[in-house]
């Protein structure tokens, strides 16, 4: 796993689900990797009638600070999927 230089403190897999469930309504999100490269599913009623772009959009929105500058700590979002939750 390459290194990727950051002066954040704290868990940045913590940061980006509380990031993501506090900017996307009612989401569920599961995040995994490090080294500044992540992998994000996210599970919204807030994507419903919404295209794939349009869902990943969402979900970079809620991540951008994240990600904003050189000693950013996430580097690579590697997989992104947006799915709605399944009906009641």
């Amino acid at each position: 796993m390459s290194c990727h230089t950051t002066d954040f403190k704290g868990s940045v897999i913590d940061a980006l689900q509380e990031a993501i469930e506090r900017q996307i309504p009612s989401s569920q999100a599961e995040v995994s990797g490090g080294g500044g490269h992540f992998s994000i599913n996210v599970t919204s009623p807030a994507f419903a009638g919404k295209n794939m772009l349009e869902s990943q959009r969402m979900v970079y929105s809620a991540i951008a600070h994240l990600m904003a500058g050189d000693a950013a700590p996430v580097h690579a979002v590697d997989s992104l999927k947006t799915r709605t939750p399944p009906s009641a």
